[in-house]
């Protein structure tokens, strides 16, 4: 099912967010999605990298005769790990469009530096717009550089962290085990006083054999 650009456009701005999207990043929206395009409703949802359906003609060896047939594009489900969002993003992407991710460095790099008239897909435009975005949010942010002993000292302060978490689990699995296990040893025990108590009965009738012998 094919749609318009107009509509590719009022949900590229309902998910991005009206009040948040800058004007300069909803005219290079409006420039790459035009009203009279139609895509169609496949491309809404992955990253194809200029990679779609093409039809041609299926030819038979011995009569040449000719039937209509397409070449879909090798598409697989990925998560890539985006680090401006710190989190895994979920999308379909062909083959073609994870080299052009590999050799940009990354699904951050790949959509910023792909130009809005290449994102072709509905995903493509909005990730590229929220990646631009948030690019945006950072650069406003106040930077603060720490000298490099207050550095060693974060280091240090996170390796001690670390090292009190696996002695915390260390310590938690040694009293499960001792808690799994005392039961055992008790019943072991009582084992051990009932046949020693057997034993003792056992030579004192041994004691009363020779006696009356």
């Amino acid at each position: 099912m094919a749609f318009r650009g107009n509509e590719m456009m009022k949900k590229l701005v309902k998910k991005v967010g009206a009040e948040t999207l800058t004007p300069e990043l909803k005219e290079k929206l409006k420039a790459c999605v035009p009203d009279s395009k139609v895509v169609m409703g496949r491309a809404k949802r992955g990253l194809y990298a200029g990679r779609h359906i093409q039809y041609g003609n299926r030819v038979s060896e011995d009569g040449g005769n000719k039937s209509r047939r397409c070449w879909k594009p090798n598409v697989q489900e990925k998560r890539l790990f985006s680090y401006i969002f710190d989190r895994h993003i979920k999308v379909k992407v062909t083959t073609h469009a994870l080299r052009c991710i590999d050799k940009a460095g990354g699904i951050d790099e790949y959509l910023l530096k792909t130009p809005y008239q290449k994102m072709d897909t509905e995903m493509g435009l909005f990730w590229k717009t929220k990646v631009e975005q948030r690019y945006a949010e950072l650069g406003q942010m106040e930077v603060a550089f720490f000298t490099p002993e207050d550095e060693a000292k974060f280091e240090q302060g996170f390796k001690d962290l670390n090292i009190a978490k696996k002695e915390a689990r260390r310590e938690a699995r040694k009293e499960a085990r001792r808690k799994m296990y005392g039961g055992e040893d008790k019943g072991e025990e009582e084992a051990s006083v009932e046949g020693g108590g057997g034993s003792e009965s056992h030579q004192d009738d041994h004691g009363w054999l020779e006696a009356s012998a």
